[in-house]
């Protein structure tokens, strides 16, 4: 259904540093730059940040999440503890699970330097 998400940016070399902390940890390559933006490609998808092309202050979503899947709650951990060395912010509660039974996933929140809300997701494979 998508083919990318991108999100805005005010200083762009800090928003780098963030991503490939955090994006690193599930193991996706550090951002290729492209002019005002950095790519992040997976099997799965490509993430990518920007300094808005307006000239405008980039700004966070208000009830916006992008969510990033990991394939154990350790990954995510590691994940969450390296997004928040690089200027992230915890929100919510502590990494852990939620929910119960087939529905239960580990999740873990943050924002990222300019606000925006990211979420670590990881849900055990059906048996």
């Amino acid at each position: 259904m998508f083919s990318h998400i991108m999100l805005g940016v005010n200083d762009l070399e800090r928003g780098k540093r963030f991503y490939d902390a955090l994006l690193g940890q599930l193991g996706i390559a550090p951002g290729v730059a492209n002019r005002n933006r950095f790519f992040y490609r997976s099997p799965t998808g490509t993430f990518a940040i920007s300094t808005p092309i307006n000239g405008e202050p980039a700004s966070a979503g208000n009830g916006a999440t992008v969510g990033f899947g990991a394939q154990s709650p350790e990954q995510i951990d590691a994940a969450h503890a390296a997004g928040l060395e690089a200027g992230g912010v915890s929100i919510e509660d502590a990494p852990g699970w939620r929910g119960e039974g087939a529905a239960a996933m580990y999740l873990a929140y943050l924002r990222d330097p300019d606000g925006n809300k990211i979420c670590l997701a990881y849900r055990k494979p059906k048996a």
